[in-house]
């Protein structure tokens, strides 16, 4: 964890760096403290304190800065009160609401009381909604209430406190666990938008041509599938639903199908059981002996021994 501690005059390098960059004002006596975890490169969760007011105004020219354009960020308000616009929107800040803004539309943040707000800082592109879709939710206030927000503002809370203790592959799965969180929240707030980016038809056939293409990539789950196409994973299985499965299934059955043609053929004869399940995108082989086993009724070991025995 690092922690830095500022005045009113630094407050500008500080926002620039850990949130976006706008033009400040503050009281005279302003002093503020930023704790900032950093779950991965350009993906950071920040506990900000601020003693005093201040107002921030992003630019139409900052907000065309080329080098910060793809970043968003959550905000949850944890104590004091202000208000930020941002899209034509007004969005009330009051403890425990939270709400997203984008640094490639102008804005303005106001707070006139002491303040404290717990910040996750990523880019765009990671958000797993469409493009439209992230710009309606901008500066809508989210209701603390809300079971969503709720579990968002509980999963953050609790990944800042313990953030230290994880490894690096551990923070990155937590911070993109904590967006695909802040996703769910946002559904709940942003209105219906036309997709504009074709029909479900091509994008259910652009999913399936992705998996097959990709059965290799150990990464490639269905949360991963849905961040790829900029859709939610609750679209995602919407799609999949037009073919009588579910993504998770037909992930596992085009595996199993790579796997059985590979064992079946002579030319992979000298490839071992863990290289055969590291190839089709399994990462543990006792899990691919166990699905296959599942599917078809033997091991793999005796369907390769059943289909080469003759050869």
């Amino acid at each position: 964890m690092q922690i830095h501690e500022f005045s009113g005059k630094e407050l500008a390098d500080v926002a620039d760096e850990f949130f976006m960059a706008a033009t400040y004002r503050t009281d005279p006596d302003f002093r503020g403290r930023v704790a900032l975890q950093a779950l991965s490169r350009g993906l950071t969760l920040v506990q900000a304190t601020c003693w005093g007011s201040r107002s921030a105004v992003r630019t139409d020219r900052m907000a065309a800065r080329a080098s910060e354009g793809n970043r968003v960020v959550f905000a949850v308000q944890l104590a004091g009160r202000g208000h930020m616009i941002q899209r034509g929107r007004f969005a009330e800040l009051a403890v425990g609401r939270g709400v997203l803004a984008e640094a490639r539309s102008p804005c303005t943040w106001v707070t006139p009381t002491e303040a404290r707000y717990l910040t996750l800082s990523f880019s765009r592109e990671l958000l797993p909604l469409r493009a439209a879709e992230i710009g309606e939710a901008c500066a809508r206030s989210m209701d603390p209430a809300a079971p969503a927000m709720q579990i968002l503002v509980a999963y953050l809370g609790r990944l800042f406190t313990i953030a230290d203790g994880l490894s690096a592959p551990q923070r990155l799965d937590a911070g993109h666990a904590a967006i695909d969180l802040v996703a769910m929240a946002l559904r709940g707030v942003v209105p219906s938008v036309p997709a504009g980016d074709g029909s479900a038809a091509v994008l259910l056939e652009m999913m399936l041509t992705h998996v097959r293409e990709h059965l290799a990539d150990p990464r490639l789950q269905v949360g991963e599938l849905a961040r790829r196409h900029k859709v939610s994973v609750s679209h995602v299985y919407t799609l999949f639903e037009r073919i009588g499965t579910t993504p998770g299934a037909y992930l596992r059955e085009q595996r199993l199908r790579a796997a059985k043609a590979m064992l079946s053929d002579p030319r992979y004869a000298w490839l071992g059981m863990s290289g055969v399940a590291a190839a089709v995108g399994f990462v543990e082989p006792r899990t691919f002996e166990r699905a296959f086993r599942r599917q078809y009724g033997m091991t793999p070991k005796c369907w390769r021994e059943h289909c080469l025995s003759g050869v």
